[in-house]
């Protein structure tokens, strides 16, 4: 297993052919689905198309990428995180993203996690500003968002065939707001 970075209670490492079945099951909650679209991902789009995207990701270096999320005191699958630039984005702005079980929310496994990767990113990886969106009334999502660091940068007006129309909220953070806020912990 190669495991891209480890937390107090997390692993996060590579995906492999494997997960198919985790992500299935994971996106197969409608609850967990509920502000990505709403609907499961069937599991062929799974298989053919976002499990190779994430594998492909790996190709492009040890920098970014998509990582399953993986208790370590269970070994059980709880989601994954990305940690990677929007496409046109500059590359030492990565986007943050995760994507947890229902079973994991509220257990702070989305905070830890982001946090770690904000970390990785600002000390190892040359990022100079992460970035994350949501829907404005996903409020878990932007707690989470808001524990790590990040702060609200705008809200706007999204409308896409598979989210559908609302408002979404991006959050950001700049490398020296992280940096002052670490030296005042």
């Amino acid at each position: 297993m190669q495991v891209f970075l480890e937390t107090e209670r997390l692993l996060l490492r590579r995906f492999t052919e494997a997960d198919l079945d985790n992500l299935f099951d994971l996106d197969s909650d409608p609850e967990v689905m509920r502000f990505v679209g709403g609907t499961p991902t069937p599991r062929d789009e799974i298989e053919h198309d976002f499990l190779p995207a994430y594998l492909r990701y790996y190709q492009r270096g040890n920098r970014y990428g998509f990582w399953a999320a993986i208790e370590k005191a269970t070994g059980d699958f709880l989601g994954w995180f990305h940690f990677r630039p929007l496409a046109g984005a500059s590359p030492d702005e990565p986007e943050l993203g995760y994507r947890l079980r229902a079973a994991a929310w509220n257990q702070g496994y989305g905070t830890e996690g982001s946090r770690a990767l904000i970390r990785k990113g600002f000390t190892e990886l040359g990022v100079e500003r992460v970035v994350a969106s949501t829907f404005a009334d996903n409020l878990a999502s932007r707690r989470v968002m808001e524990k790590a660091g990040l702060t609200l940068v705008r809200t706007y007006d999204i409308t896409s065939v598979d989210l559908g129309d609302g408002d979404a909220v991006e959050y950001a953070l700049e490398k020296a707001d992280w940096e002052r806020q670490q030296a005042e912990a």
